[in-house]
C-alpha cells in the first residue's frame, strides 16, 4: 500500500521537474517580448524625431549624420525582432523535446513498475515453495512412520532443518497436474512382491530392476563399444572433420544486399550453417537407439514407458551447444543411415514438401521396434529470440508386444539473436501415450529462468497406467541424464497456497536410464558434433543420388571452402526455384485444360490417414532398400 501511494507524488514531482524550466523559459520570453515592444515603440519615436530633424534646414554634414543614426536605429529594431523570434523557436523546441522526454520517462516508469510486479510475484512463489519444502519432509516422515524406516525422518532426528534433507528429492509440479514431492525411502523394508519392480531384497536398492537387468544395464557404455552378440563388429568410421574456419561475418554487408529483394530470394550465407542437413539432424535422434533395444526386453508396459521417455529426452542432448542451423533440404533430397549389420537398424529420411518444409522419417530395427514421423518446422522471430516449433507426431511401435507410443516435440528457443552469445533452451511438455495399454508419461521441460534456483535444463515427469495410478517418477536434465524412481507409496498432502493438491511419492533409489556421451576431443572446433554426428556426412558408396552426403555446397562447407560453398548454395537454390516455377506452370496449364494436377509426389513415402491420431502423415511405402540392392535409382530426380 505504501509503494502504491508513493507512485502518484513521484509522477507529480517528475512533471514539476519538467514543467518548471519551461515556465521559467516562458516568463523570460514574455520579458523579452515586453522589451521588444518597448524597443519598437521607442525606436519608432526615435525614427520620427530623426525624420523631423532631416526636414529642418541643417548643414549638409549634420543631415548625413542624422541619416546614419536613423539607419542604425532601424538595424537595431530588426536585430531585436530576430532575437525574439529565435527565443520563440528555442521555446518551441524545448516544449517538443520535453514531451519526448516525458514519454521516455513514462515508459521507463512503466518498465520499472512491471519489473517490481514481476519480482514481487517471484518472491511470493519463492515464499510458497519454501513453505511447501518445509512442510513436505514432516508429512513424508509421518506417512512412512508405520514402517519407521523412511530416510526423510533421519535428518529431522538430527535436529536439522527439514528442507535441508539431502535424502529427500523434490520435484516441481506440472502446470496441469497436482504438485508432487518425492521422498527416497529405505528399500530394505519394501520386499519383492508379485511385480518384478515392486521392491528390493535384502537391503540392496540396486535389485529393484528387472530380472534380466534391463534397468541396471541402462548405464550405457561409450558410443564406440559394440553391443549385441547378434551384430557384426562396427565398421571403423571417421572421428574428426576439418576444423571450422574462423571467418568473420559482417551482418550489415548481408542486410544491405537484402534491401528491395523478395525474402525468398535472399541468399543466406553458409556462415550461419553447420555442415549437416535437417534430414541428418533428424537422424541424430537415433544416437541413443539402445534405449529402445532395452525397452523391447521390458515385460511391463510402464517399465517400457520409462525407456521411451528417456529416449524422447535424449534427442535434445546434442542441441545444447549446436547454435548453427542445418542446411534446408532440397525437395526430394534423401538421407539414409544403414546400420543394420552393426547396430541393428536402418533409417531413411526424405524431404517431402518445401513450402512448408516437411521431412518424413522411417526407422526399422531388427531388434524389435519401428519408428516413424513427419516433422514440419514452424518458427517465429520475436526480436531477441527465435522460437522453433516442430509440428507432427512421432510414432514408435514394438513388434512383439504391439505397444504403440505417440508423442510430440517441445519448443526450442534460440536466444540472443541480435546481440550477445547464442544459446538454446527447450521448454514445454511432452505427453507420451501408449495407445494399446493407455499408459501415459507427462514430461515437463522447465524453461531457463534467471531467478530460479533449479538445476538448468531440468526435466521431470510421472509415468502412470490407464487408471491414472503413478508407477515411476522421471527426473534429470535434457543435456546430461535421465533417472527413473520406482514409486512404492503415494499419498495426498496439504493444499498449497495456490490451491493445488500436493501428492507425496515415496520412491526407491533412482536408476540412471540414460546418460549423455562425452563430446569428442576438439569438438568446439568441429561445430560441437557428437561422435555420431561426425560420421553422418562421411562419404559412402551405393547411396541414392539424392542423398545429403552428395550435396556439393554442404561438402564444400565441411572442407572449409566457404566462399565456394556460398556460390554453390545459390546455384542449387536457383535451380530449385526454376523447378518450382515449371511445376506451377504445369499446374496452371492442367487447370486450364480441366485436368487434375497432383503436384510433387514423394519418392519413397506416401500420404495416409494415421489410424491412431487421425492425421494425414507421410509413411514409408517401401522400395528404397530394394532399389539400393539393385542400384536402380532411375526414379530419383536430378536435384544437385
Amino acid at each position: 500500500a505504501d509503494d502504491s501511494g508513493d507512485e502518484e507524488p513521484a509522477s507529480q514531482s517528475d512533471k514539476s521537474e519538467l514543467h518548471g524550466p519551461l515556465k521559467t523559459l516562458s516568463s523570460k520570453l514574455e520579458d523579452l517580448s515586453t522589451c521588444n515592444e518597448l524597443i519598437a515603440k521607442h525606436g519608432a519615436a526615435l525614427q520620427r524625431s530623426l525624420s523631423e530633424l532631416e526636414s529642418l534646414r541643417l548643414p549638409a554634414d549634420s543631415g548625413e549624420k542624422i541619416k546614419a543614426v536613423n539607419e542604425r536605429a532601424t538595424l537595431f529594431r530588426i536585430t531585436s525582432n530576430a532575437m525574439i523570434n529565435a527565443c520563440r523557436d528555442f521555446l518551441d523546441l524545448a516544449e517538443s523535446h520535453s514531451r519526448k522526454w516525458q514519454r521516455l520517462l513514462q515508459h521507463e516508469r512503466e518498465q520499472r513498475i512491471r519489473l517490481e510486479e514481476t519480482i514481487e510475484q517471484l518472491a511470493k512463489q519463492h515464499n510458497s515453495l519454501e513453505r511447501a519444502c518445509r512442510g513436505a519432509p514432516g508429512l513424508a516422515s509421518g506417512t512412512a512412520s508405520s514402517s519407521s524406516t523412511a530416510k526423510g525422518s533421519v535428518q529431522s532426528a538430527k535436529g536439522e532443518a527439514s528442507d535441508e534433507d539431502e535424502e529427500t528429492e523434490y520435484f516441481d509440479a506440472m502446470e496441469d497436474a497436482p504438485a508432487f514431492i518425492t521422498v527416497t525411502a529405505d528399500p530394505k523394508h519394501h520386499r519383492r512382491s508379485g511385480s518384478n519392480l515392486s521392491g528390493a531384497s535384502e537391503g540392496h536398492p540396486e535389485d529393484w530392476n528387472l530380472e534380466d537387468s534391463v534397468f541396471e544395464s541402462s548405464n550405457q557404455s561409450s558410443y564406440n563399444e559394440s553391443t549385441g552378440k547378434d551384430l557384426l563388429p562396427r565398421k571403423r568410421r571417421r572421428s574428426r572433420i576439418p576444423d571450422k574456419p574462423n571467418y568473420s561475418l559482417n551482418l550489415w554487408s548481408i542486410m544491405k544486399n537484402c534491401i528491395g529483394k523478395e525474402l525468398s530470394k535472399i541468399p543466406m550465407p553458409v556462415n550461419f550453417n553447420e555442415p549437416l542437413s535437417m534430414l541428418q539432424r533428424l537422424t541424430e535422434d537415433l544416437e541413443y537407439h539402445e534405449l529402445l533395444d532395452k525397452a523391447v526386453k521390458c515385460e511391463s508396459s510402464t517399465e517400457q514407458m520409462c525407456f521411451v521417455a528417456a529416449f524422447s529426452v535424449s534427442s535434445y542432448s546434442t542441441t545444447v551447444h549446436r547454435t548453427a542451423k542445418p542446411f534446408n533440404p532440397l525437395l526430394g533430397e534423401t538421407y539414409e543411415l544403414d546400420r543394420l549389420e552393426e547396430l541393428g537398424f536402418r533409417s531413411l529420411c526424405e524431404q517431402v514438401s518445401h513450402h512448408p518444409p516437411a521431412a518424413a522419417h522411417h526407422v526399422y530395427s531388427r531388434r524389435g521396434w519401428t519408428l516413424w514421423q513427419e516433422i514440419t518446422i514452424a518458427s517465429k522471430f520475436r526480436g531477441k529470440y527465435l522460437s522453433i516449433m516442430p509440428l507432427g507426431a512421432i510414432h514408435l511401435e514394438f513388434h512383439s508386444s504391439g505397444n504403440h507410443y505417440v508423442w510430440r516435440k517441445v519448443t526450442s528457443t534460440v536466444h540472443n539473436i541480435i546481440v550477445g552469445k547464442l544459446w538454446i533452451d527447450q521448454s514445454g511438455e511432452i505427453e507420451i501415450v501408449n495407445h494399446k495399454s493407455k499408459d501415459k508419461c507427462q514430461l515437463k521441460f522447465t524453461p531457463y529462468s534467471y531467478f530460479s534456483r533449479d538445476v538448468p535444463r531440468k526435466v521431470t515427469g510421472v509415468v502412470s497406467d490407464a487408471d491414472g495410478k503413478a508407477h515411476y517418477v522421471m527426473s534429470g536434465t535434457w543435456d546430461e541424464k535421465m533417472e527413473c524412481s520406482k514409486i512404492v507409496h503415494s499419498s495426498h498432502g496439504s493444499t498449497s497456497t495456490e490451491g493445488k493438491q500436493k501428492t507425496v511419492y515415496q520412491t526407491l533409489s533412482p536408476k540412471v536410464l540414460w546418460r549423455k556421451y562425452p563430446l569428442p576431443e576438439n569438438a568446439e572446433n568441429m561445430y560441437f558434433f557428437s561422435e555420431l554426428a561426425l560420421t553422418l556426412n562421411e562419404p559412402e558408396e551405393r547411396v541414392a543420388p539424392t542423398d545429403s552426403r552428395l550435396r556439393p555446397d554442404q561438402r564444400l562447407m565441411e572442407s572449409g571452402r566457404w566462399d565456394e560453398a556460398n556460390v554453390e548454395k545459390q546455384r542449387l537454390e536457383e535451380k530449385q526455384r526454376a523447378v518450382r516455377r515449371r511445376r506451377e506452370a504445369e499446374a496452371v496449364e492442367a487447370l486450364e485444360e480441366g485436368k487434375d494436377y497432383e503436384g510433387y509426389i514423394p519418392l519413397w513415402f506416401e500420404r495416409k490417414v494415421d489410424a491412431v491420431t487421425g492425421e494425414l502423415i507421410c509413411v514409408y511405402k517401401g522400395g528404397y532398400w530394394e532399389a539400393k540392392d539393385k542400384q536402380d535409382w532411375s526414379v530419383c530426380p536430378d536435384i544437385f
